[in-house]
């Protein structure tokens, strides 16, 4: 059994509570994890081929040695197949193998894993349990927590999808060693952003530990990683279906990301690095409308340029970002709800950004 030095959180949801934890080698344990969190039958593992042979090997047998009877499905899962065709792929697979109520399915690998095979649990037979093991830093302090799964349609990105919360959220920091340098920085991106929304501490660790935090060697890497997932437990607690003004907050440069990514064609860009350019676009809204000053936008500059993330996009228009952001799941009454910095580790939204000021702060991050 994992002990409770590794566990980042308990996300409390209406769904029921589940933990999340965080270390090294910790994949080892997956089978006692889950058969404490009451879950039993067999197990589905439905991994990115990416994670192929090693990892996936050593996941089979953990849930093995525990008891679970476990399926293994690999295939690619990027943005270009997080769509219904692959679903329909997994439900095949399911449904061949009869899959059961009683039975997990277990999503390993990156954000567009946890995404699109929770979406598949949560719809198969209205719902089954799902345990998310992501496999990249973006997964790990963000998407793999707080049960949002969904697939893009051609019209936007995660336009179907549900409410559908793990049973629990296994993360091993030695799987990071997997990833390619771009894909890291992209993680750094999401932790990062935590410290500047809600975390004034965190992101002084970030700036001034950068070095230490991209070798991923030393307990400060892991008990970093370990902050920011708590961070984003705490605000799932709090804000389990995104009602109110505290989920919201998460979404800090996701608004332009996401439009930076749907214009690209989901490939140009990872989402960490749209969402570091989002970032800027949002900051310098919040400079021109006099929330924050250049000193804060100039910080927020470096620290993610010295995770190796883009800070400016080129190959679009600011036409075509603003577009684009009006299909955003976050707004209402076709108001934009922008997630903008007051100062280090303060957020706030607002609705009444005036069109000109957007477009200017867009235009300042495109080649």
């Amino acid at each position: 059994m994992t002990t409770d030095e590794n566990l980042a959180a308990v996300v409390s949801t209406t769904q029921g509570d589940y933990r999340v934890v965080v270390g090294r080698g910790v994949i080892d344990d997956i089978g006692p994890e889950m058969k404490s969190a009451g879950l039993s039958g067999r197990a589905f593992l439905v991994a990115d081929v990416s994670m192929f042979p090693t990892a996936v090997h050593r996941t089979h047998e953990a849930l093995e040695r525990a008891g679970f009877v476990t399926n293994v499905m690999t295939l690619e899962l990027s943005e270009r197949v997080k769509n219904m065709e692959t679903v329909l792929d997994i439900y095949q697979w399911l449904s061949e193998h009869r899959a059961e109520r009683i039975d997990t399915v277990v999503a390993m690998g990156g954000g567009v894993a946890g995404d699109l095979v929770g979406f598949v649990a949560a719809t198969w037979l209205r719902g089954v349990p799902v345990v998310q093991v992501p496999t990249s830093l973006a997964a790990m302090v963000d998407a793999s927590i707080g049960g949002k799964v969904a697939v893009n349609l051609p019209a936007g990105k995660n336009l179907v999808g549900a409410f559908h919360q793990p049973k629990l959220v296994l993360q091993d920091v030695d799987h990071l060693k997997t990833l390619p340098a771009r894909e890291m920085a992209g993680g750094f991106a999401e932790a990062i952003k935590h410290g500047l929304i809600l975390d004034a501490d965190l992101l002084d660790t970030f700036e001034k530990n950068a070095d230490e935090m991209q070798s991923l060697e030393t307990d400060l890497a892991v008990r970093t990683i370990r902050r920011s997932v708590q961070i984003k437990a705490e605000v799932v607690s709090a804000d389990e279906f995104e009602r109110g003004e505290t989920r919201i907050l998460l979404n800090y440069g996701h608004t332009i990301g996401h439009a930076i990514e749907a214009v690209s064609g989901y490939g140009e860009y990872l989402h960490g690095e749209a969402v570091a350019v989002g970032m800027m676009a949002a900051a310098g809204i919040a400079q021109r409308l006099g929330m924050i000053d250049a000193e804060l936008v100039d910080r927020q500059r470096a620290v993610l340029q010295r995770y190796s993330l883009p800070v400016t996009v080129k190959g679009v228009t600011a036409e075509q970002l603003i577009e684009a952001t009006k299909t955003d799941k976050k707004n209402r009454g076709g108001n934009i709800r922008w997630v903008l910095l007051e100062g280090p580790g303060k957020s706030v939204t607002r609705r009444d950004v005036p069109e000109d000021v957007v477009r200017e702060a867009v235009e300042a991050v495109i080649e």
